[in-house]
């Protein structure tokens, strides 16, 4: 039998320019298949293609699958920009940005999840950028998740049908040392057929806080993921799963004097994986 010549570098460099133009090719080809997916779906409205339970759902299976020396920093934010960008010419949006506690970790957030191709827009505040999404025709908007007090209620500009709500939670792949790690909200206008409801998200007024009503939403796998001074009352919003029954919730609720509560969005639950740097 003769042994096979040793791979030189130049046939190794002429490997890997095959496979550059192989992917290339590729993302060519999905690109011809966006373009019939625009024509049958008529897609050209602002908003109208985001798929957020869609794009959980791959970033998850990204995570399983990868393996080797590519870093998974690198794969999670090529396949990002690929989602965003594909999202962005089948329907063009913005993405408002609350920059109140710097601007470079929202920076770097908008940038590794949507890219350089959608444009990024600053605001004061968070409601500052749910009121930009509300008034567009279909744009994003990002802000922490840990707005603290100073922020007020914000959450309350979620609620009523034709509201932005939620309807994602960034990263999707947490791990330590996330290179866009900090935790953020994504609102759009309501997305109802697209929406995931791992973890739902609902605005409550009560009259007091208890050690009751902390113990009650535990029971339902719920918690108060914030709360502010709403008058004499007391504002929550509060992260629920997704397969308990809201009236479960509120029934929770309403020994700590429920005056209101509404359904403001939802998201993937968390997906964590070790880093393998």
């Amino acid at each position: 039998m003769t042994e096979a010549a040793p791979t030189t570098l130049a046939d190794l460099r002429a490997e890997i320019d095959r496979i550059d133009s192989e992917m290339h090719a590729l993302l060519m080809e999905r690109s011809s298949i966006i373009e019939t997916l625009i024509a049958i779906k008529n897609t050209q409205v602002s908003g109208s293609a985001f798929r957020p339970g869609r794009e959980a759902d791959m970033m998850k299976r990204l995570a399983l699958r990868h393996k080797g020396l590519l870093p998974l920093d690198t794969i999670e934010g090529i396949w990002r920009i690929i989602i965003a960008t594909f999202t962005y010419v089948q329907a063009h949006y913005s993405v408002h940005a609350d920059v109140s506690g710097g601007d470079a970790a929202m920076r770097d957030s908008a940038r590794f999840h949507f890219g350089f191709t959608v444009p990024f827009v600053t605001h004061e505040d968070a409601r500052a950028v749910i009121k930009a999404v509300a008034d567009s025709a279909g744009d994003l908007g990002i802000f922490r998740m840990d707005q603290g007090a100073s922020a007020g209620i914000w959450w309350r500009d979620l609620i009523g049908s034709d509201a932005p709500k939620i309807i994602a939670r960034l990263p999707f792949i947490e791990r330590p040392d996330h290179p866009a790690g900090t935790p953020v909200y994504c609102v759009a206008k309501p997305l109802a057929d697209a929406a995931v409801r791992e973890i739902v998200l609902y605005a409550a007024r009560v009259e007091r806080w208890s050690e009751v009503l902390r113990s009650g939403l535990a029971q339902h796998l719920a918690e108060v993921s914030a709360s502010a001074a709403d008058g004499s009352h007391l504002s929550l919003l509060v992260a629920a799963s997704g397969e308990v029954d809201q009236s479960a919730i509120r029934k929770a609720l309403e020994p700590a004097g429920l005056s209101d509560f509404s359904e403001i969005g939802s998201h993937a639950a968390r997906f964590a994986v070790k880093s393998v740097r």
